[in-house]
């Protein structure tokens, strides 16, 4: 092989999903990104043509005993790949990891910390593992390193205002009169019509907190002797310190509004041992500096000048710069991973492969603009540089116009989606994409237009001295009836505001985020949307048989492999095989049901038919209403019977919002709804939102694209900046007010 295809990494003949037999060089050790609608095969090219190949192959190297555990790829269809190197995909999967995982932990900053204070910390205390909160010699013993514990809430159990005989106690069992009742009457240390505020600090604590001791009391003129303890502290051993969950389910439901979580009584939420957190630097402990946001922390950390400590401090200082790098420095390092949105998780894991020493490997990134702001997309460009300049190839799928002017190479894939797609329709530079004619090229080098005729409301939504996570006692007036667009940096404030505060106050309201929409692989769109259901029954009447022949769930269902359409092969000491099933041919349907027709289509055709063949097939209204909300969305290359398991987050957002659209009068909150749209679709997704909004409805989007942003009838700009530095409403009005905001970081953007 030459010397100059060994740069490239060479494709030939691709036909994964839509590619109609692709052939690509891809120039390595540089920035290519590939670009194109939707459903164009961007994504069968990078995910399941390169990163499949090259992780099957890397996976090989591997034990057969490992490779058992291992998920299956199996060989992309395709003539040839040649010159792979390893793939590391940065997808935007959220980090899990529930309450142990932190981002201190899952970017390997944590470890470095520890080790900081075994070295420098004052008093010593001792080696590494005592300042994690996951080891049991450095947990605090109370919470077992969770931070938080389950405890009474006082609000609920206690009346202060109210005194003994007039039911200050709220508790179950401690009703005026009753057994538990009568005990405290009995000890005859109590004043009954005492209101429990005018109690002395010692009363109080002798009714509440009181340890379990044994006490002579006079039942029926007979003396007994009785174990008494405080009404709080026995609660506590009797529904809390005992699992709840094990008690009967009329108990839990009884006790359940008296128990809440809070910080740990013994460490208030640092997690550790006391030991840990009496060993300080420059008068602060582990749990300080880990709470400190990343900004800050950098500068406490640089203050160190322990001689014994200036390597730790260099190294640490080097990892957090990465994390303020990529706009990350509004986080904590105590934050759990599994509270960071999909853009924020797919940053985080940037700066691990960032602080890595592999080179010459494969870069692939899906969408790494989302939930970025405009000011913060040139950091995200550097960080790609960053990368490609260590020697490795980068690979980006993206459609911010912003992050695809940095590419040293573009492929444009298309021209439409789905059927209509699956070739390429540009490779080169950034310049020539511009002048190439094609959706994306023409779209590129659109101005922006801001909306004039704005909407007017009469009527208001009000938020009232909000107060959750950075947000500094935000009240705001939302706007009905009209399309309101929530923006403002990363870490503003905008996700708690809606997600959190508002949506807790209007409970009713519809939801359309990024959440996966079905994990089984026997939901489809067809399921998912009702549509189905009527073709069904159309099948049926045509038929003159019983619909449910027509499930694959059902009755109709192929026996060989109950309706999945594929056969899992298990050989004890090979790997579990996937094989189409060889009876239904991977239809799912037995032989008698695929004999039935409808105007010509057997069940299993249908399902094969994408949402734009559909449209043309069927005449049945309510499955075209169905259809064209589909499409509308921007769905039309999608198969009926795909499992829904495969969508992508934008892809889960969209069909969700195409079987809510039908819906009246309510209040529609979308998350980001441009993630995984091509500019040319930004168009159809306003004309949306403009459907929903003219037939009544109130629509708010938390949204960081300009276009979505310029067409708003009012804008609510959060900032000014993330973190601490947010949390505060920056500018209310209209998209032609808000470019005169000087301090408005959105403002400068539009303009």
């Amino acid at each position: 092989m030459s010397e100059s295809n060994q740069a490239y990494i060479v494709i030939s003949g691709a036909r994964e999903n839509n590619l109609k037999n692709v052939s690509l060089r891809i120039p390595k050790r540089k920035i290519t990104i590939f670009t194109g609608v939707s459903g164009s095969g961007k994504s069968s090219i990078v995910f399941d043509t390169i990163a499949a190949e090259s992780t099957r192959l890397l996976n090989e190297n591997f034990s057969m005993f490992v490779r058992t555990f291992l998920p299956k790829y199996p060989q992309p269809d395709t003539d040839a790949i040649e010159n792979l190197s390893m793939a590391v995909i940065v997808d935007q999967k959220r980090l899990g990891g529930g309450s142990h995982s932190t981002m201190g932990t899952i970017t390997d900053i944590s470890p470095i910390l520890r080790l900081l204070f075994s070295r420098a910390g004052q008093p010593y205390v001792g080696p590494v593992n005592l300042f994690s909160f996951n080891d049991p010699q450095g947990m605090c013993p109370e919470c077992n390193g969770l931070g938080r514990r389950l405890g009474v809430d006082m609000g609920k159990a206690i009346d202060m205002s109210k005194s003994l005989n007039e039911g200050a106690i709220m508790l179950p069992d401690y009703g005026v009169g009753s057994w538990e009742f009568n005990m405290i009457v009995q000890l005859g240390i109590f004043d009954l019509d005492k209101k429990l505020s005018d109690y002395s600090v010692d009363e109080l604590d002798q009714l509440l907190y009181a340890k379990a001791r044994k006490v002579k009391v006079d039942f029926a003129g007979k003396d007994m002797n009785m174990t008494v303890e405080g009404v709080i502290e026995k609660f506590t051993n009797k529904y809390i310190k005992q699992d709840v969950k094990a008690k009967s389910e009329r108990t839990q439901r009884t006790v359940a509004p008296f128990i809440s979580e809070g910080p740990c009584s013994s460490c208030h939420g640092a997690r550790l041992s006391q030991a840990a957190l009496s060993c300080k630097i420059n008068g602060l402990n582990i749990a300080q500096l880990s709470a400190m946001e990343v900004g800050q922390l950098i500068r406490a950390v640089r203050e160190i000048d322990d001689p014994v400590a200036a390597p730790i401090v260099k190294s640490l200082s080097e990892r957090l710069q990465h994390l303020v790098d990529i706009g990350l420095e509004y986080l904590t390092l105590d934050r759990e991973t599994d509270t960071l949105s999909g853009g924020e998780s797919q940053r985080v894991k940037m700066v691990k492969h960032l602080s890595g020493s592999l080179v010459d490997v494969t870069y692939i990134f899906d969408e790494p603009s989302v939930g970025l702001h405009p000011r913060d997309v040139h950091r995200l460009n550097e960080l790609l540089q960053k990368l490609r300049d260590k020697g490795n190839t980068v690979i980006v799928v993206e459609h911010d116009p912003d992050v695809i002017k940095v590419a040293d190479h573009i492929v444009d894939v298309g021209p439409h989606a789905g059927n209509r797609g699956g070739n390429i329709v540009y490779e080169g530079s950034f310049q020539g994409l511009l002048e190439s004619g094609t959706l994306t090229g023409n779209h590129m080098s659109r101005p922006l237009q801001l909306k004039e005729a704005c909407r007017t409301s009469s009527s208001k939504l009000s938020i009232q001295h909000a107060q959750l996570h950075n947000l500094q006692n935000v009240s705001v007036d939302i706007p009905t009836g009209v399309l309101t667009v929530v923006t403002g940096v990363a870490g503003s404030g905008k996700s708690t505001l809606i997600n959190d505060i508002f949506l807790s106050q209007h409970s009713d309201a519809i939801v359309i985020d990024q959440s996966a929409v079905g994990v089984s692989t026997r939901s489809n769109p067809a399921t998912y949307t009702g549509i189905m259901d009527d073709v069904r029954k159309a099948f049926a009447s045509a038929n003159k048989v019983n619909q449910s022949l027509f499930s694959f769930n059902s009755k109709g269902a192929c026996e060989n492999c109950q309706g999945q359409g594929v056969v899992y092969t298990d050989i004890a000491f090979l790997d579990t095989v996937k094989l189409p099933c060889e009876v239904c041919g991977g239809r799912r349907f037995k032989e008698e049901v695929l004999a039935y027709r409808f105007n010509g289509k057997s069940i299993a055709d249908v399902l094969e038919m994408t949402v734009e063949q559909a449209l043309a097939f069927f005449e049945l209204k309510e499955v075209v209403r169905k259809l064209q909300a589909m499409s509308d969305v921007g769905l039309s290359y999608i198969t009926l019977g795909q499992p829904l398991s495969t969508l992508s987050g934008g892809e889960c957002q969209r069909i969700k919002l195409a079987s809510e659209l039908h819906k009246k009068g309510s209040i529609y909150v979308m998350d980001e709804p441009t993630t995984g749209l091509h500019m040319s679709d930004i168009g159809h997704l306003l004309e949306i939102m403009n459907r929903l909004v003219d037939a009544g409805n109130t629509v708010i989007v938390i949204e960081h694209n300009l276009e979505v942003i310029s067409q708003a009838d009012w804008i609510i700009d959060m900032g000014p900046d993330g973190g601490s530095k947010g949390g505060q409403v920056v500018f209310e009005g209209t998209p032609a007010q808000i470019v005169n905001v000087e301090h408005s970081i959105t403002g400068q953007y539009l303009r």
